[in-house]
């Protein structure tokens, strides 16, 4: 096990309507070992330990699953490794590409306002997919589990959009500010399966609408969101949101 000496700047901001500012912090002697969450524990040890406020940020499961933890590393959202969660993101890859400077900021969108210095307020997606509704299913029996049968390309298409964390990185990382990625993830992989198609029309007339109310920009397929995704879904999942929300408008509704 080594250790390395960083310099972090790292964004501070007491509230919504402070102006917020960079913070320089040392941090001696971190373990390579360390995820980049444990990192900001120990400094936050050590800002405690000097009578000063801890940085604040958002985590939960710390496994890259529920989507809580996603912040800018040096530009880049969740850091400069391709599929990973900044809560799975070790310290030893920054050893590895021999960085000392590491700035840190929360995602920039005017739908994700800073609550304070990294956590934001992502609450607009939750509306998207609140706007978006419920399914129809026949009650009574639960059915086989294969008694409703789907093509294997629609399956593993749906599989892989519902696996979609709601991280926002999408919305950071793109010029726009867009959405479009997450909420064309939510909407195939219900789009995709025979229980989401009584609704599929006004699901996505409700949740694109949705999307703009919150203030999201408009998707122009710059393709960053698709770069910095974790969990790797692809632009075809906007490409199916836009198609299924032409038709709808066409059939009316």
């Amino acid at each position: 096990m080594s250790n390395i000496d960083l310099t972090l700047h790292v964004w501070r901001q007491e509230n919504p309507k402070d102006a917020g500012r960079f913070d320089q912090i040392e941090a001696k002697g971190v373990s390579t070992h360390a995820s980049f969450l444990e990192m900001l524990d120990v400094v936050n040890d050590q800002l405690l330990a000097e009578g000063k406020r801890p940085i604040a940020f958002d985590h939960d499961c710390r496994e890259g699953i529920c989507g809580m933890c996603g912040v800018m590393i040096n530009g880049e959202a969740h850091g400069p490794v391709r599929g990973t969660t900044t809560c799975q993101l070790h310290m030893r890859e920054f050893e590895t590409r021999g960085v000392k400077d590491i700035w840190i900021e929360p995602w920039r969108a005017k739908a994700f306002p800073v609550i304070q210095d990294l956590v934001v307020d992502r609450s607009a997606f939750d509306r998207v997919i609140q706007s978006g509704g419920y399914i129809s299913v026949k009650t009574g029996q639960a059915p086989d589990a294969n008694a409703v049968p789907v093509r294997k390309d629609d399956a593993d298409q749906a599989f892989q959009a519902a696996t979609c964390i709601g991280c926002g990185a999408c919305v950071a990382s793109c010029p726009n500010g867009s959405a479009a990625l997450f909420v064309g993830a939510k909407i195939t992989h219900l789009g995709l399966l025979p229980q989401g198609q009584t609704e599929r029309a006004s699901r996505v007339l409700d949740m694109v609408a949705q999307m703009d109310d919150e203030g999201f920009g408009a998707c122009t397929s710059h393709g960053e969101c698709e770069a910095t995704c974790p969990k790797g879904i692809k632009l075809d999942v906007i490409a199916r949101m836009n198609g299924d929300y032409r038709r709808s408008v066409i059939a009316g509704g």
